[in-house]
């Protein structure tokens, strides 16, 4: 612009472009405002942008882990029967520190101090040390976790690792057995379906009822006290297909401590131990003898002395002084009397009453879904009084397990059954296999009602009422080392209600004592009495199943009446 231009402008021109100047200024700084605060936006984000990578790829990382883990050790869950959770699997993380990659020592034991407020960190510092990974937590949980990540410490390592849980504790240890440090099953279900539990998705689902093993355990557990016993067991069975709803041996152990067990007072009593179980078995020496129509209940022995002989040396006693000389079948299986069993077994001959013990599954090794299963010793039925013996359950073992399910047959109508605890799909095609005749339970079940019912019984003790119980009591003496000792076996094998059986009950007491301080309530009369009288199965393993019985039986009633 020249000066002759200045000089002939115009006053409102030079304002008019004086002006524009301004607002050209204005502009750039406005700019320089916005460019500045997109810089610092763009900069926090790219800051948060890679701690989410970070964090991502962490998870990431671990779910790969997981899914690889997964597919190596996982095993499925175990549920009873009503979907409780008997055992679990959850994956957890384990964090650890690598010393030799350590940043800052100091600045990380400051650091961990205020994660860990109330920790004692003068072990960590010595580990530190030490130069060699040590874990700092197990089983973290997601906040702890995230707060050791934000460290960015290179030495802190997390791992994924998979624990078994069993929520119950001690409550089904020997049905469901342990496993080792590397998730491999070494007893029980975890044993047995170790297999099927690392390939299933599913849970496996048990017979077993949580509640009705909880009370029943209770009740052995503190009875287990008073009668001061070595140990006790009991079963409860359906008698119509053989699942088992309650499976306890004492003692027991807790599976969360996954201890090795080597005593062996703690073996599964139920399916593992064998017993000469005494005068239980004389129900299966009348059951044969009417399987066979060679004896029916109203069937007179008349004339018995209080003893017999047995070859040369031994003689076989009544336990009871008062026993009468005459008595029917039905009697003699009321009072359980010993020299009548004799006299039956007699007339049934050992051909017919092997084949019917073989038939309920009394004398073979049984088949079951755990491997931990006793098998019964052999028997040489041609020794000396062996089979005078057998009628009143000397001279012959079983296992428990073995026991119920000769019971439930018996009293189901003669129908075989193979128990079970695993829960299967009701086949609507199956049918049941009949082996022994129709007569054999509608002449059994109304006995042993009366052996609990009536004053000449041997089980008052379980008369509860409402539930019309049956059953027959077993005092053995225990053999060790093929020795008869002063210690006892008592038990005491019960079906319930007689009239249309449905579940099997038994209870096995193993080496009880006197127990002088408990008090009995009667049952059947008004009145108590203090102190155990006799070391006998009417005053021990009966009482235990009569208390067993009032617990159980409201939850039957309700949960499994239609079934």
């Amino acid at each position: 612009m020249n000066k002759k231009d200045n000089e002939n402008i115009t006053l409102e021109e030079y304002e008019n472009k004086f002006s524009y100047k301004k607002n050209k200024s204005n502009l750039n700084i406005e700019f320089n405002r916005v460019a500045f605060i997109f810089f610092v936006f763009l900069v926090i984000s790219t800051i948060y942008s890679i701690q989410l990578l970070h964090l991502g790829s962490l998870k990431l990382n671990n779910e790969k882990k997981k899914s690889m883990f997964h597919k190596k050790n996982y095993r499925a869950d175990i549920i009873d029967r009503n979907g409780n959770y008997i055992a679990k699997t959850i994956s957890t993380i384990d964090v650890g520190i690598k010393p030799k990659e350590v940043i800052d020592k100091k600045h990380l034991l400051l650091m961990l101090n205020y994660i860990y407020e109330n920790r004692n960190f003068s072990k960590i510092e010595k580990r530190l040390n030490e130069n060699k990974f040590f874990y700092l937590e197990k089983n973290i949980n997601p906040k702890r976790y995230e707060e050791l990540m934000l460290l960015g410490d290179k030495s802190i390592k997390s791992e994924e690792s998979l624990i078994r849980l069993y929520p119950q504790d001690n409550l089904f240890s020997h049905v469901i057995g342990q496993i080792d440090n590397d998730n491999n099953g070494i007893s029980g279900i975890e044993k047995s379906f170790d297999i099927e539990l690392k390939k299933i998705k599913e849970s496996l689902k048990l017979t077993l009822d949580t509640d009705i093993q909880f009370l029943i355990r209770k009740e052995l557990v503190k009875f287990q006290e008073i009668f001061k016993s070595k140990g006790s067991a009991a079963i409860l069975m359906d008698v119509n297909n053989g699942e088992i709803f309650s499976m306890v041996s004492l003692p027991d152990f807790n599976l969360n401590k996954r201890a090795t067990i080597k005593d062996v007072n703690y073996i599964n009593r139920i399916t593992k131990g064998t017993y000469e179980l005494g005068s239980v078995f004389k129900t299966f020496t009348i059951a044969a003898g009417i399987n066979e129509e060679i004896i029916e209940p109203d069937t007179e022995f008349l004339n018995s002395k209080k003893f017999i002989r047995c070859g040369s040396r031994h003689k076989i006693r009544e336990y009871d002084e008062d026993m009468p000389s005459d008595l029917t079948v039905e009697q003699i299986l009321i009072r359980s009397g010993n020299v009548g069993s004799v006299r039956i077994i007699k007339k049934i001959g050992v051909e017919k009453h092997k084949s019917f013990l073989k038939t309920i599954g009394i004398l073979d090794k049984i088949d079951f879904d755990i491997e931990e299963v006793g098998k019964p010793q052999k028997i040489n039925w041609n020794e000396g009084c062996k089979l005078e013996t057998i009628s009143f359950g000397h001279g012959i073992t079983t296992t428990i397990l073995q026991l119920a399910k000769g019971y439930s047959i018996i009293s189901n109508g003669g129908y075989d059954i193979k128990p079970t605890i695993i829960k299967k799909k009701i086949d609507k095609k199956h049918k049941r296999v009949k082996i022994l005749k129709n007569d054999v339970s509608k002449k059994i079940s109304p006995i042993l009602r009366k052996i609990v019912s009536t004053k000449e019984g041997t089980a008052k003790q379980a008369n509860v009422a409402g539930y019309h119980v049956g059953g027959k009591t077993g005092t053995a003496q225990q053999s060790i080392d093929k020795k008869y000792s002063k210690t006892k076996i008592n038990t005491f094998a019960s079906i319930f209600p007689t009239e249309n059986p449905k579940y099997a009950l038994v209870v096995m007491i193993e080496s009880p004592k006197l127990a002088s301080e408990y008090v009995y309530k009667y049952r059947n009369k008004e009145g108590s009495y203090t102190g155990t009288p006799y070391n006998t199965a009417g005053w021990t393993s009966v009482e235990v199943a009569g208390k067993i019985i009032e617990k159980i039986g409201p939850i039957l009633a309700t949960k499994y009446m239609e079934n």
